[in-house]
């Protein structure tokens, strides 16, 4: 049992604590935990000095085992952490379109110590979306502002490295797709902790806390258990959807929502000014009703109706709900169809003949009456009704 615990096989304890097998103190930089311990005294006031000998500085921190580095000093402060744990990389991918295609347009293997790790694939995310910049109106700095809230992306990738299981043979993935950021990490919630708690206010239950605790010190994640609050909250002041989270095959999927309804997408969708109305009321407001739809742009409830079964249909929008007062619609997430299959579905609905025929919608046009040049013709019912009616009153 010594024996297969000494070699990593099994243990009792957190992977992270357990001494990296055949790395030494000559594996550890210097340079690196004397830069974090400065870092830790500004952000955190930690106690330790930057000139603190490595040994003392390590031991400190908890990152020995029998005067061994552990697996947490070699990934957080070693000069080739992936020499000893080689599927620590990050991936970063980014894709055109909102699948996962060949040719890849851009793809990245990171490696280095986790905070390299971190800021490699924030910077590879930021450098590939949208971003406006505004003028020096408001003081000296010019404002830039990215469709993704920097510390929401940040967050999510600081999530997959502290929090990944570092014994699975899968690395991190950073994938950014036309629609959406998704950040892959092996591992899963622990057991007491559901995707639904992770919505609400929850205690942090680190993976690896020995490399929590460092990126604490250093300001990259919180002890308190918000980053994923703290997601949700940036990217609903965004206008953005609510990021989602799912447990996929042993691995641990965020996803950030891009706003993907482009002034190209809009224009290929061939709305009508309420529907385009709608659209930036739901930026905005984040949903809407169909009684909210009648009210605001001041039509009768079939055609609020067919507006939002058009926008449903090509996913601009999502319901909520299936009937009654308690549905209403949100934006889209993601694209339903393609500009192409928009462009044609718009096409389709302009070419249909208009008249009393029978909507898409199930809507039932008017019974016709038969009628002569007398009037209307009644029934033999109604008529046999009428003449017993007159014979009454005689």
């Amino acid at each position: 049992m010594a024996f297969l615990e000494e070699r990593g096989a099994i243990t009792q304890r957190p992977f992270d604590a357990a001494a990296c097998p055949e790395a030494t103190l000559a594996d550890i930089s210097e340079e690196k935990i004397a830069g974090f311990l400065a870092r830790a005294q500004r952000a955190r006031g930690y106690p330790l000095d930057p000139e603190t000998p490595m040994p003392a500085a390590l031991a400190h921190m908890d990152l020995l085992d029998d005067d061994r580095p552990t697996r947490a000093a070699v990934l957080l402060f070693g000069k080739q952490p992936q020499r000893f744990l080689i599927t620590s990389e990050v991936k970063c991918l980014h894709f055109h379109g909102t699948e996962v295609r060949k040719p890849i347009p851009s793809y990245q293997v990171y490696r280095g110590d986790v905070f390299q790790l971190v800021d490699q694939a924030i910077d590879f995310v930021m450098s590939k979306i949208v971003r406006s910049v505004g003028t020096r109106a408001a003081g000296p700095q010019v404002p830039v502002t990215y469709e993704l809230p920097r510390d929401a992306v940040a967050e999510a990738i600081v999530n997959a490295v502290a929090h990944r299981d570092y014994s699975s043979n899968a690395s991190v993935q950073v994938m950014l797709f036309a629609d959406r950021l998704e950040v892959w990490n092996p591992g899963e919630l622990p057991p007491n902790l559901t995707l639904e708690q992770l919505r609400r206010p929850h205690p942090s239950i680190p993976h690896n806390p020995l490399i929590a605790e460092p990126l604490f010190l250093a300001r990259y994640i919180e002890k308190a258990g918000t980053g994923i609050l703290d997601m949700i909250e940036l990217c609903g002041e965004a206008r953005l959807p609510e990021p989602d989270f799912r447990q996929d095959g042993g691995q641990f999927v965020q996803t950030l929502w891009r706003d993907w309804l482009t002034a190209e997408v809009l224009s290929a969708a061939g709305l009508n000014e309420r529907q385009t109305a709608a659209v930036a009321y739901l930026r905005s407001s984040g949903r809407i009703t169909n009684s909210q739809y009648q009210e605001m742009y001041h039509v009768a409830k079939r055609s609020a109706h067919r507006d939002l079964a058009d926008m449903l249909r090509k996913g601009l929008v999502a319901r909520v709900g299936l009937t009654g007062k308690g549905t209403y619609y949100v934006l889209g997430k993601s694209a339903a169809v393609t500009l192409r299959e928009l462009a044609a579905i718009h096409k389709e609905v302009a070419a249909r003949p208009k008249g009393p025929q029978r909507s898409q919608m199930g809507r039932k046009e008017p019974k016709e009456v038969a009628t002569t040049s007398k009037g209307p013709q009644r029934s033999q019912r109604g008529r046999n009704e009428i003449k017993r009616g007159a014979k009454s009153t005689r």
